[in-house]
């Protein structure tokens, strides 16, 4: 639990550093919001989001029974209307584009929280899914701390368990919720197992003992991803 410690120190530093009362955090009822959840509440008041947007009950469900296990504080605020009415008013809302205004509209109500009550927006992004710029620009992305952030995806699951997140919750898979039926893996094309072993690999300088298209994948996803790691470009006369 050393890890878990760790973190939980660091996340109250930047808290109290920041002047603020507490965190907030978005509840999607997967493995990374949980696990943030579970290290937030160790050292701070926390405020936590459930912000359904049309979406599968379970993940409310789950969201709830972690809720209730820890004695988070919870606020449900049904987005749904407000992204219907919005769709409503923009030009063929199909696709991607009208699948990342859900993070979006989930960023607004959190920073409208955090604003409100003093609270830093605690992301739950990991470093596989920060790597491959798996995340909504401006979305899920825009936060004030990212206490998973050096954590691979494996490393975040074997937290889980020492943590004693509920086993339904660890055995989900993932997904960012954006459409029915859509998993993080099957739209990266890639296993976390297999994603988190070649970044390991890249980072010791060792080779990778897999598919070489899809290490190649993972090097094409990295490279075209990597306006979303760096700080807006400013021109300088």
């Amino acid at each position: 639990m050393e890890l878990a410690e760790e973190i939980s120190g660091w996340i109250k530093e930047q808290i109290e550093g920041a002047g603020a009362q507490g965190a907030v955090v978005g509840l999607s009822g997967g493995l990374d919001s949980s696990v943030t959840a579970v290290l937030c509440k160790r050292v701070t008041d926390l405020l936590g989001l459930i912000m359904p947007i049309h979406s599968d009950p379970l993940d409310e469900e789950y969201a709830s029974l972690l809720a209730s296990k820890l004695d988070i504080q919870v606020r449900r605020v049904d987005l749904s209307p407000v992204y219907d009415a919005l769709a409503r008013v923009l030009p063929d809302p199909a696709g991607l584009p009208a699948a990342n205004l859900k993070p979006r509209l989930r960023m607004a109500t959190l920073y409208y929280f955090a604003n409100k009550e003093n609270r830093l927006v605690v992301g739950t992004g990991n470093k596989s899914e920060i790597m491959m710029g798996y995340f909504t620009k401006y979305g899920d992305g825009a936060v004030d701390i990212l206490p998973l952030g050096g954590l691979l995806k494996r490393q975040v699951r074997e937290l889980a368990r020492e943590l004693g997140i509920p086993p339904q919750i660890i055995a989900k898979p993932p997904s960012a919720g954006l459409w029915a039926g859509q998993t993080d893996e099957g739209e990266l094309g890639i296993t976390y197992d297999q994603l988190d072993r070649i970044l390991t690999a890249f980072e010791s300088g060792g080779t990778v003992e897999l598919d070489p298209q899809l290490v190649e994948r993972v090097k094409r996803h990295m490279v075209e991803t990597q306006h979303k790691r760096v700080p807006i470009p400013v021109f300088e006369p």
